[in-house]
């Protein structure tokens, strides 16, 4: 072969492989897009929070007075019964006390009796100092002697009186702080914490100090879960709502629950940076016998739900400023940027469709929120070819963009 011809055999080579080249690229025209039929389907919106177990019940058993414990007849796990003995703190001083007040007050009983009968004699006497002036039989001084005798019997009488009754109410409030020093169950339960032994010194509290708290109560038969929901969901929750719990010692189970009480102001932080959030009492109706407080739960709490609605995917919203129709910017949630701000218009908040291979921004108005899908109440009406994805598509799609639908997806799920 000459070198002419050659040359006219690679020019021709070349000019085969460009228009192929040519053709392929006019094949692959298009952004390549997933999309998905607009349909209906029920949809449940949820609020999702973490928290710990609790008794709906519980006392905390604090020391009424100060000092040692000398008997401890409980551990924690056991259980109890109203009026059941729990631990003695040290008697000797407040029965020493008390039994010196009951000697007072029988000290004092005798003097009231003594005063009882002066004035008793004080009174004979003046009766028959009264018939012996009438008689002329007595001066005016002895009679009004006997007559001050008289009041001065009559006021130690009283003051004898007034000094039994103030020994026995002294005498009661030392019997009331012996009996602080045996310590009863209030009611049924569980021992569930137990923070002192015997020897330590109870201490009780004062002012602003909490005393010693040397025993809680629980009565297990009726537990919660507190929760801590932050305060973007709050608005959703509310008394009564049903709820399914799910505690991390019983890993393969889930607890039916009930809220019960949401808290009206914020959990106290700790650090400014930390959320704010609120407190949600979420009952647990059917709880294991071997529940026991402070172990970890997570709660799904159920604040709406509808069916047969319009949903589409969370991700193929998309927010579109009205001042530049071709632009889209943000998947699966609002941008901080997209914010209203002073002087500059609200941006809309929209999906893309396909229509004859062109993408078409469609401004939508969404509803009730679920899991993955959100419902669509005005903007589409069903049966829609919906972009939604990839990602990075949507964030650079705009409106009239030529697309296509991306095949290799659709093999990468044939396959699996």
């Amino acid at each position: 072969m000459t070198r002419k011809k050659m040359a006219l055999f690679g020019g021709g080579l070349l000019l085969i492989l460009l228009v192929g080249i040519g053709i392929a690229k006019k094949g692959d025209q298009g952004v390549p897009v997933q999309a998905e039929a607009v349909g209906r389907e029920n949809l449940v919106s949820k609020v999702s929070a973490n928290g710990k177990v609790q008794a709906v019940k519980k006392v905390d058993i604090s020391a009424n007075m100060m000092g040692q414990v000398t008997r401890l007849a409980v551990k924690e796990g056991d259980p109890v019964k109203a009026g059941q003995f729990l631990l003695e703190i040290d008697p000797a001083r407040s029965k020493a006390s008390a039994e010196g007040l009951a000697a007072s007050v029988e000290a004092t009983a005798q003097d009231a009796e003594s005063a009882k009968a002066r004035l008793a004699q004080a009174r004979s006497d003046f009766a028959r100092a009264e018939a012996n002036r009438k008689a002329g039989i007595i001066s005016q001084a002895d009679f009004e002697q006997l007559r001050t005798n008289l009041t001065t019997a009559e006021r130690t009488a009283s003051a004898a009186h007034q000094r039994v009754d103030q020994s026995k109410a002294t005498l009661q409030d030392a019997r009331i702080a012996l009996s602080k020093t045996y310590i009863t169950a209030p009611m049924d339960g569980v021992v569930t914490a137990k923070r002192i032994e015997v020897g330590e010194t109870a201490v009780i509290g004062v002012q602003n100090s909490a005393g010693t708290v040397l025993l809680t109560i629980s009565d297990m038969s009726k537990v919660e879960a507190e929760m801590e929901v932050d305060e973007a969901s709050i608005p959703n929750v509310k008394q009564g709502q049903e709820a399914q719990v799910h505690i991390d010692a019983y890993p393969n189970q889930t607890f039916q629950g009930q809220v019960t009480e949401v808290g009206g102001s914020p959990i106290l932080k700790i650090s400014q940076n930390e959320a704010t959030k609120f407190k949600v009492k979420v009952w647990i109706k059917n709880p294991p016998l071997t529940i026991k407080p402070g172990l970890s739960a997570q709660a799904d709490i159920f604040t709406g739900s509808k069916d047969n609605v319009l949903a589409i995917p969370f991700q193929a919203l998309v927010m579109r400023d009205p001042k530049k129709p071709g632009d889209a910017k943000g998947t699966g949630e609002k941008e901080a940027t997209s914010k209203p701000t002073a002087g500059r218009p609200k941006e809309i908040e929209g999906v893309f469709i396909m229509e004859g291979g062109k993408s078409k921004f469609v401004p939508v108005k969404t509803g009730l929120l679920g899991d993955l899908n959100v419902e669509v109440v005005d903007g589409l009406k069903g049966g829609e070819q919906l972009i939604t994805g990839p990602n990075r598509a949507l964030r650079e799609l705009k409106d009239g963009d030529t697309v296509k639908l991306d095949k290799s997806k659709k093999k990468d799920e044939k396959k699996s």
